[in-house]
């Protein structure tokens, strides 16, 4: 019964002496108080009560985000959140973990320190443009910073570029004022496109209006010129004809105009003796009409006598 105890305590230190470390990070075990070694992932074996785990380290890719808050080179307040992955050498544990008790704060103290001797340097349009450049700066500095206590900076990203609310306002007033102007300056083009187009489309209608008033013109000189002729076949000499036609045309107007129950149309002269030469030109049109009768019987009845004859 005596010995239970002993063999409890026996199996207490046998299973102590084994540890597990896990996948992708590293245990730093000491002797004594003293730097014994770094055991890595697997089943691993120590001295009990001799041995003893001081830590251990994450060998994962990490991320650290930073604001910095800064000014430009014209006089703009800007927040910008820089992320920074990094993660310990696995051949530098020893230096990550003894060397170094606070990383992450070291490397904050870092970020801060190049951010704000690179930013003044540039106007706020530049920061938002040389983000990368920000970026690549960081991380040189980190690198030759933080290799030397372990630790590797896989990439630094500018992942926010936050100026003041007024000025951000200001910003997008100025882009919407620029888009304004080019949409105008579109309007504008468009609707003198339409213009000239609307004045070659009038200029043609014109053209081809005064070609077919010249060729309406035309032919009427064409019929008028069959008619006298016509006319002068049987016997009626060209003044006669002009005045009959004249006449025809006249009498063809005025029904014309009558056929149209609605019209309003008056054919009035407007010189200041309007009614005693409208009754003047109407006795004159009657009495060369009847003239003009009179001829063309005449001219018949000599053709019959003609035809008689022969």
């Amino acid at each position: 019964m005596l010995a239970i105890p002993f063999i409890i305590i026996g199996l207490i230190i046998f299973f102590s002496s084994f540890f597990t470390v896990k996948q992708q990070s590293a245990a730093i075990v000491e002797r004594f108080g003293k730097f014994h070694s770094i055991r890595h992932s697997g089943l691993q074996m120590k001295i009990p009560i001799v041995d003893r785990i001081a830590g251990r380290m994450s060998l994962k890719i990490q991320q650290l985000d930073v604001i910095v808050e800064t000014k430009t080179l014209d006089d703009v307040f800007v927040r910008l959140k820089i992320s920074v992955q990094f993660m310990v050498i696995s051949k530098k544990v020893y230096d990550a973990f003894y060397k170094l008790d606070y990383a992450h704060d070291q490397i904050t103290s870092y970020v801060f320190d190049v951010v704000r001797a690179e930013v003044p340097k540039m106007k706020l349009d530049d920061v938002f443009v040389k983000k990368d450049d920000i970026a690549i700066a960081v991380k040189t500095e980190l690198n030759d910073a933080m290799s030397d206590y372990g630790y590797d900076i896989i990439k630094t990203l500018v992942t926010d570029i936050d100026p003041d609310a007024q000025v951000k306002a200001a910003m997008n007033r100025i882009n919407a004022s620029e888009r304004e102007k080019i949409a105008a300056q579109f309007e504008g083009d468009a609707a003198r496109i339409l213009i000239v187009e609307r004045a070659k489309a009038e200029a043609e209608s014109k053209r081809l209006q005064g070609q077919g008033i010249a060729d309406q013109r035309r032919e009427i000189a064409r019929g008028l010129e069959e008619s006298v002729d016509v006319l002068n076949r049987v016997g009626i000499n060209s003044q006669e004809a002009s005045a009959l036609i004249v006449v025809t045309q006249h009498y063809d107007t005025l029904q014309s105009i009558g056929e149209h129950v609605n019209s309003n149309l008056i054919l009035l002269p407007n010189s200041p003796q309007a009614g005693s030469d409208m009754l003047n030109n109407m006795v004159a049109s009657f009495t060369a009409s009847n003239q003009i009768g009179e001829a063309m019987k005449e001219a018949k009845l000599k053709k019959k006598n003609e035809d008689k004859k022969s």
